[in-house]
């Protein structure tokens, strides 16, 4: 497939991730030293999606890929090593991607879309949660989805529509070399998102702001810096 391709240089794209995953190792205060670290992180890895996909690789991802020795290389890793089963937009349950918004407002819809639909399955809407945002940088070429119709599929707002056209799409472009996409916002008008196909895609991972999310009784949310 044939697809326009836009050179791009972005030094602070947007991803949020919970404030659960951006602390200190939990298992750290319990020891006293190095080597009891050591040992429970031997027991950590027994379990960890991306320790595991550190150490001998998972079915679509091989180690090799990773990064290492690199600040914010846990929350990259993590991006490939940990999928839903379903996927995403542009990635299936077999491997992960680092998606990302050019503006802070559109990850805060492209997040809380996600959140409000698990809300949505228990009918209940009362909930919180505070995300750190990691910037990072992004240069080359990347295929350009802005273009597209907005009935082409991958960019349907209908999730069982979109994620299976989206993945195929991506599988056929990775197939052909594709670093990742740009492509429009789906959760905000007139914003654009990036996902990158590729962990040594993302440089200079450090941290942005802090948001609060706050569901107060219906699919409505509040946001507020953290």
């Amino acid at each position: 497939m044939k697809l326009p391709v836009a050179a791009i240089s972005a030094e602070a794209t947007v991803r949020l991730i919970p404030t659960a995953y951006y602390k200190p190792p939990v298992m750290r205060a319990l020891v006293d030293d190095a080597q009891d670290l050591a040992i429970l992180a031997a027991i950590e890895s027994l379990t960890s999606q991306r320790l595991i996909a550190e150490k001998t690789g998972l079915a679509g991802l091989d180690p090799r890929e990773l990064l290492f020795r690199a600040w914010g290389q846990t929350h990259v890793n993590a991006a490939f090593a940990y999928t839903r089963p379903e996927g995403n937009r542009f990635n299936d349950g077999s491997r992960g991607a680092w998606y990302a918004g050019f503006e802070d407002l559109t990850a805060i819809a492209e997040v809380a879309y996600h959140r409000t639909r698990e809300l949505e399955r228990i009918d209940f809407f009362e909930d919180e949660a505070t995300y750190q945002a990691l910037l990072a940088g992004f240069m080359g070429d990347f295929h350009d989805l802005s273009s597209a119709h907005s009935d082409a599929p991958w960019l349907s707002p209908d999730t069982p529509v979109a994620y299976p056209e989206g993945q195929a799409l991506a599988r056929l472009m990775r197939g052909q070399g594709a670093r990742g996409f740009i492509y429009p916002s789906v959760r905000r008008r007139g914003g654009t998102c990036l996902v990158a196909f590729e962990p040594h895609l993302v440089q200079n991972v450090r941290p942005g702001a802090r948001w609060k999310m706050v569901w107060d009784g219906s699919r409505d949310y509040t946001v507020t810096t953290a």
